[in-house]
This record gives structure tokens, C-alpha cells and sequence, in this order.
């Protein structure tokens, strides 16, 4: 038909396995990306509230690994691995997370860190394998009010070492 226009969009396609959660946080964007970046910071807010995390293994580098168990506040441990698949300092990050290496269920994240004035806009983008992976963590682990829960701990840490003039 003469005159119709085709849209194509690749967002669709997984729409229904998302879950984007963004924050702005009010401290440099490298500090922010490195709080990412080191065991010794991530033991430090990681998880949603009233959770500790136990790390396992850590090596920060494309194919490298994170083992950790995270501690919920009822005493549920929660066997957890992650993969990084590509780190680009200090933009982005993206990553393999499931309960162990090869799990069927893993989802995929990809964290970028973008410059908000002085601040730093990071956006936490997941996408999971199907639609009912994605339901079952947001009915049954709360993976939004989660992750923003961790999001809002990350701020916390990071701006408390902006406040304090150093490094954690």
C-alpha cells in the first residue's frame, strides 16, 4: 500500500524478560563504576537491605568470575556466580548472573555509568531467559524493590566516601 511506513524495533523482542532500574547517585562516576570493580568495596553494600554477602572467588576481567553467597536476614543463604562478559572502565559494565556456572536460568545484565553533572546516572538493564524466569524473580525474590534496594546501598557507600574525602 502506497504511503505505509514499517517500523522495526528491537525492543519489543524483550520487553516481557526486563527489568531496568535506574538511579542517580551523587558522586563521580569513577568512584561509582570502581565500587563495582573491587571485591573490597562490593562486600561493602551489595544486596538489598538486611543482606551480607560472603565472598567465595573474585577476579574483576572479561571471563572472570564472582562466587559469593549473599545472606538474607531471615538466615537463607543464596548460592549466587557471576560472569563478566565486557567491562569498558569506567562506562560500562556487562555481566552473567545465575546461582552457579552453567545454570540454564542465568540472566544477563549490562550496568552502564553515565555522568549526571557531578553526579552518576547508572542503569541496571536485565534480561532473562523468558518471560516467566523474569515473573518468578519479581513476584517471588522482589528483584525490583531489590535492585533498587542495592542501588540505593551503592549511593549510600559512595557518597559517604565522597563525604568523607577518601577511599572506603
Amino acid at each position: 500500500m502506497a504511503g505505509a511506513r514499517q517500523e522495526t524495533r528491537a525492543e519489543p523482542a524483550t520487553a516481557d524478560r526486563e527489568i531496568v532500574i535506574s538511579r542517580v547517585i551523587d558522586a563521580p562516576r569513577e568512584l561509582v563504576f570502581e565500587a563495582f570493580t573491587e571485591v573490597r568495596h562490593l562486600s561493602r553494600w551489595w544486596g538489598p537491605e538486611g543482606f551480607t554477602t560472603t565472598t567465595r572467588a573474585f577476579e574483576f576481567r572479561v571471563g572472570g568470575e564472582w562466587d559469593f553467597v549473599m545472606h538474607g536476614p531471615d538466615g537463607t543463604d543464596y548460592q549466587e556466580w557471576i560472569s563478566w562478559t565486557e567491562i569498558a572502565p569506567p562506562e560500562r559494565i556487562a555481566l552473567l548472573h545465575g546461582e552457579s556456572r552453567g545454570d540454564p536460568n542465568a540472566f544477563e545484565s549490562v550496568l552502564t555509568f553515565a555522568p549526571d553533572g557531578a553526579a552518576t546516572r547508572i542503569e541496571m538493564h536485565t534480561v532473562f531467559p523468558t518471560k516467566e524466569l523474569r515473573d518468578e524473580a519479581v513476584e517471588k525474590y522482589h528483584a525490583i524493590e531489590g535492585g533498587q534496594q542495592t542501588l540505593s546501598n551503592l549511593a549510600a557507600y559512595v557518597t559517604e566516601i565522597v563525604r568523607k574525602g577518601g577511599e572506603g
